[in-house]
């Protein structure tokens, strides 16, 4: 699976677009602002976008929500526990960013260990909440997009509306710290690292 990275809006957000080669099926993780950035570089791979998949209903990871599915006329996907944020000016940090904004629902939720086809993989969905009441990880191909739960180095705040740090300590330790050492993190800020080196490294762990 072909992975892109775009660092986006003020704050730096990754947002990953993936897609099976073969079919040119696409997914778009975290569309954090730069829409036509990020739809130019949907555009210059020539992608068929099925699904939008938020990690978490934060401003920083969602900006851009609306405008790529407009244009791409994709479904929008977030855990269900974080539908409610997409229109909390509060939750969402939109407010804390002076850039109050609601966004539209979803198009569908999900839940921990649902899969998302694309093309020939399929992207497992665990439920990491934590630093949202909905935060998600996404595994496939051996490589894990963990949004704002794990980063190299670090975790991800939990002193924001809804967060909790035993809900993201539990998160960690349950779900993505059982995966190999060799699988590649994709975070939600910052470099990649990988699962054997923030068991090695990370001083929250």
């Amino acid at each position: 699976m072909k992975v892109k990275k775009l660092i986006v809006g003020p704050l730096e957000a990754n947002c990953y677009i993936l897609w099976d080669e073969e079919s040119k099926e696409a997914v778009v993780i975290d569309p954090g602002g730069e829409g036509e950035r990020i739809l130019k570089a949907i555009r210059r791979n020539s992608l068929k976008v099925i699904y939008i998949v938020d990690t978490h209903a934060h401003i920083d990871h969602i900006e851009a929500n609306d405008f790529i599915r407009e244009k791409t006329n994709a479904p929008l996907a977030i855990h269900s526990a974080d539908v409610s944020l997409l229109e909390d000016l509060e939750a969402n940090l939109s407010t804390m960013m002076g850039n109050s904004k609601a966004f539209l629902p979803p198009t569908g939720v999900l839940k921990d260990e649902d899969k998302i086809k694309v093309g020939r993989f399929h992207l497992q969905i665990l439920h990491t909440p934590g630093h949202t009441p909905g935060s998600i990880c996404l595994y496939v191909d051996n490589k894990l997009f963990t949004g704002d739960t794990l980063f190299a180095g670090g975790i991800g705040r939990t002193d924001f509306p809804r967060s909790s740090l035993k809900q993201l300590q539990e998160s960690i330790q349950k779900k993505i710290l059982k995966f190999p050492s060799e699988v590649v993190v994709y975070p939600g800020h910052g470099p990649e690292t990988t699962i054997g080196e923030e068991k090695k490294s990370n001083p929250f762990l």
